[in-house]
Order: C-alpha cells, then structure tokens, then sequence
C-alpha cells in the first residue's frame, strides 16, 4: 500500500471538497520549554518604527498562549504598550535592562 504525501497548503484559498481536508494531518501540539531552558534574547530596535525605540523578546519556544501570557505580564510590568507578533514580544520604549532583571528572576535564566 501506497503512503500518503503530504499535502501542502501554502497557496490554497478555498476548497469545496470536503474529503481534502481528511488527508491533512493536523497540526502538532508545540510544547513550551521549561523556563530554565528558554533562551531568550532582549534587544533594542528602531528598524521601521519610525525612529522610536521598541524592547524586543525573541527566541519564545512554546504555544502561542504562553508567548501571548508572557508578553501580557511584561506590558503589565513596564506600564506600557506592545503587542506579539511573528514569534516575538515587543514592547514600546527602552526597557531592556529592566526585562533582563524580571525575566531572570522569573526563571528565564539563559536570557541576554
């Protein structure tokens, strides 16, 4: 018996045929590392922001809940906006050295 290819979805807008989606197989759970093995990188940018400086977080291994719950916890604590895209955790303003501190006091200890 022949295996199944596995169908790529890339491109595909919209499909009428319900037995299409039976020959994808659903998407892998992501499971988040422990905090102690998290390897997350805190930098400062201003690339296409207009001149104004953003703390990015990178680096995140894990579901998007998480991503989302840490960089809801970090907006919280700096008292500032910011938003979670592409993998990563922005934060508006320059609050780099302060995120090193809590997220090593959280248990993030292979931050830079």
């Amino acid at each position: 018996m022949a295996q199944k290819k596995p169908i790529r979805l890339d491109g595909l807008v919209y499909s009428t045929n319900q037995q299409f989606f039976d020959a994808v197989d659903p998407p892998a759970e992501v499971v988040t590392l422990p905090k102690n093995e998290q390897k997350l990188r805190v930098v400062l940018d201003k690339k296409q922001r207009a001149g104004k400086v953003v703390t990015l977080i990178t680096g995140f291994v894990g579901s998007s809940e998480d991503l989302e719950s840490l960089g809801k916890l970090l907006k919280t604590k700096c008292g500032t906006g910011g938003s979670v895209k592409e993998e990563q955790i922005l934060i508006q303003g320059d609050y780099q050295t302060k995120i090193i501190t809590w997220l090593k006091e959280w248990g993030y200890s292979l931050t830079k």
